[in-house]
């Protein structure tokens, strides 16, 4: 007797942080997921780990930019239930520097790629079906980094009209905004993280599975009456006030 097709989820993005511990965490629900990045190694390392768990993966590698690489992705996504928008670019630029080519790139990668694979999954997705989109506590408000502020501002309005347009098709749409997760990204800022740790209600920065579990809570076929919503997992940063991030 042959085993059970699983049914499959994509997560953007998960070579490395963030969309690697989402691509473990649905792998342990019972996904196959497809691991897209547009780092082949970084992609296929991804596939090691889950498959040496005793899960199942595959890499696609692509820039989500390119609208016919994206298509290529979603139909090669046999038994597709849940799509993960986590890939995105984030840089540290002064407002008196920023240029409008600074908005265009942070738009067409954090925004309009996004936007571009939502409607090719939606056209394949049945009822049931789960988009996640990564948003950011960042959509507040942020020195520095306007551009990736108003383009994660734009991921949260986004969300929410998708999930009017596809509520009727019984298809949820839904955001996780990710306050200070301690990634390789957040690494590479400027900031020091004893700074950023300082700010933290809790005394600790989040890790890559705290973002995982919540995108978990959406991907769950429990959850078809939550659509719409913005889920902060910033540990209560946002309640005290603003900071960096």
């Amino acid at each position: 007797m042959s085993a059970p097709t699983l049914p499959t989820a994509i997560v953007t993005g998960a070579g490395s942080g963030i969309g690697r511990a989402i691509a473990h965490r649905l792998s342990e629900d019972g996904y196959l997921v497809i691991v897209a990045d547009r780092a082949a190694d970084a992609a296929e390392e991804t596939v090691s780990q889950i498959t040496a768990a005793g899960g199942q993966a595959r890499a696609e590698v692509l820039d989500i930019t390119d609208p016919a690489a994206t298509q290529a992705l979603i139909d090669a996504a046999s038994g597709l239930r849940v799509l993960v928008n986590n890939a995105g670019i984030f840089n540290v630029i002064p407002f008196d520097d920023l240029t409008a080519d600074d908005f265009r790139r942070m738009y067409e990668v954090n925004l309009v790629a996004m936007f571009t694979l939502c409607q090719q999954a939606a056209r394949v997705l049945p009822e049931g079906g789960r988009i996640i989109n990564l948003a950011s506590r960042a959509a507040f408000g942020a020195r520095n980094y306007a551009h990736y502020v108003a383009s994660k501002a734009g991921v949260a309005g986004f969300t929410k009209a998708l999930s009017l347009e596809l509520a009727a098709r019984q298809i949820t749409v839904n955001a996780v905004a990710p306050g200070v997760i301690e990634t390789d990204m957040l690494k590479a800022r400027p900031d020091g993280l004893e700074e950023m740790r300082a700010q933290q209600p809790s005394g600790h920065l989040g890790q890559p599975e705290h973002i995982a579990h919540a995108v978990a809570f959406f991907a769950d076929p429990r959850a078809e009456y939550v659509t719409g919503q913005v889920l902060i997992v910033d540990g209560g940063r946002s309640v005290g006030g603003t900071a960096a991030f």
